[in-house]
């Protein structure tokens, strides 16, 4: 089946979770993840929950664990923590909890930033793949990598990424 044919299939809305990782952050201040939650509202998708959770491992990968478990979310969006400092464990959670890896996204969100930044983009641990049947995504905690990561790579193939990952 052709990727057109498998776009024709997928969900024009999915369930989402964004949660920003941060130490600091509230719901006040957190631009990156309200940017993101309104970024897929705004394109028909279904924010189910958005949550802010310290830069922990074993809280990451719990909560990455749990979602996967649950029937109610087809994505989730983090934010933050994706760095080098000794705090930025998001990287080291996701990737270790993912059933399978979608390496390119990394590797496109990567080509895209360096556009934008220039070579401070190789310091991003981007990552994504799926945890079961859930989408997951991890991006750095600025506004900026927010807008390009869904606008450029996540938002086009949501709904595409959603359907194989359920198959």
């Amino acid at each position: 089946m052709a990727v057109e044919d498998h776009k024709k299939q997928a969900p024009t809305s999915v369930r989402c979770m964004v949660v920003t990782v941060s130490d600091t952050r509230t719901q006040q201040d957190d631009r990156s993840g309200n940017l993101a939650a309104t970024l897929l509202t705004a394109a028909g998708h279904e924010l189910v929950a958005h949550r802010i959770i310290p830069d922990d491992r074993a809280v990451l990968s719990a909560l990455v664990r749990e979602v996967a478990l649950s029937a109610e979310i087809d994505c989730l969006f983090l934010t933050g923590g994706t760095g080098l400092s000794q705090r930025d464990q998001t990287f080291e959670a996701v990737s270790s909890v993912l059933t399978k890896r979608m390496n390119g996204f990394g590797e496109l969100f990567r080509l895209l930033s360096y556009e934008a930044i220039g070579p401070a983009a190789m310091l991003s641990r981007a990552v994504a793949g799926v945890c079961g049947k859930v989408v997951v995504f991890a991006v750095p905690g600025s506004p900026n990598a927010v807008q390009l990561a869904l606008s450029r790579l996540i938002l086009p193939e949501l709904g595409h990424a959603v359907r194989e990952a359920k198959r």
